[in-house]
């Protein structure tokens, strides 16, 4: 398939030059300082009623009723849907200038947000069966979406993301930022695509821990609590919407009328806190999570 001429970085702020680039000293910058941990949620709203971080998705959010704008209490990230929205129609429907304008409103007007993730193309053979590509196309898609909202949108705090299956293709999208301009270890966040629904196994931990390794600040999309345990040391974020899956499975919640907890505040608020309080306890003297009290509690 032949690849469209993606844009260039030039102008930006994010643009990265040769001249003054910082060296990387890959075993004193793959442990994050400061990790940060983002509650999934599918209610928009909660952005006004918490104050740790939230990960909130832009199909969420898009079709909320407008009569009220949203103002944020808490810092937050922006899901794009990529998943749900190349499930459904096995390519993206929202044009790149759309979903920059709405991501620009969400900016200015709720407030708070840290990153928003691009239009990336996740990497899952199930995905490469729905849009009939390959990985490669993939990740060439990925980048080219990734470079050209930041040519429309140069203010907003779009995200890389890496996008493959196994180690080499994530690599190989490595090369392809850099080749695009991007040194993504300059950037104070790289978004790690196509791991949530494998993310417990020892393949995805030696694919987080060597990237890590390459001075890349990750951000971990849907991490659960295996994934956490076995390579949370090397993220510098992460975002779980997993007790909501959970919370669909059980009972609610003593005393609540809902069919179950998985839209429920409560219920959220107490599974995060127990799995911070349980990863602090459990984690050794190097890894990331001995500062859960610490940067991840206070993160707000």
């Amino acid at each position: 398939m032949t690849h469209t001429a993606t844009p260039s970085l030039h102008g930006t702020p994010y643009e990265a030059t040769n001249q003054g680039r910082p060296t990387v000293d890959a075993e004193a910058t793959h442990r994050a300082p400061h990790p940060v941990f983002y509650l999934g949620t599918h209610q928009p709203h909660w952005l006004e009623m918490v104050t740790f971080p939230l990960f909130v998705s832009h199909r969420q959010l898009a079709r909320r009723p407008r009569r009220r704008q949203l103002a944020a209490r808490c810092r937050w990230a922006l899901d794009s849907g990529g998943f749900t929205e190349l499930s459904l129609h096995g390519r993206w429907t929202t044009p790149p200038a759309a979903y920059a304008e709405a991501v620009a409103t969400y900016a200015a007007t709720i407030g708070e947000l840290d990153f928003a993730a691009p239009q990336d193309w996740m990497c899952e053979p199930v995905m490469l069966d729905r849009t009939g590509l390959s990985v490669a196309e993939h990740q060439h898609r990925t980048v080219a979406n990734y470079l050209h909202l930041r040519q429309i949108a140069p203010d907003l705090p779009f995200i890389p993301v890496l996008q493959g299956w196994h180690l080499t293709d994530y690599l190989r999208c490595v090369e392809l930022y850099e080749s695009a301009g991007v040194h993504l270890a300059d950037l104070p966040r790289v978004g790690l695509g196509s791991v949530c629904r494998r993310q417990s196994t020892a393949e995805i931990a030696h694919i987080v821990a060597t990237l890590a390794r390459g001075g890349l600040r990750l951000h971990g999309f849907g991490v659960k609590t295996g994934g956490l345990h076995r390579y949370g040391r090397h993220l510098a974020s992460a975002d779980s919407l997993a007790w909501s899956y959970a919370a669909r499975r059980e009972q609610p919640l003593p005393q609540h009328t809902h069919k179950n907890c998985a839209n429920c505040l409560t219920y959220a608020t107490d599974w995060r806190q127990r799995i911070i309080t349980r990863l602090t306890t459990a984690s050794q003297q190097q890894d990331l999570f001995d500062l859960l009290t610490g940067p991840w509690e206070n993160a707000a």
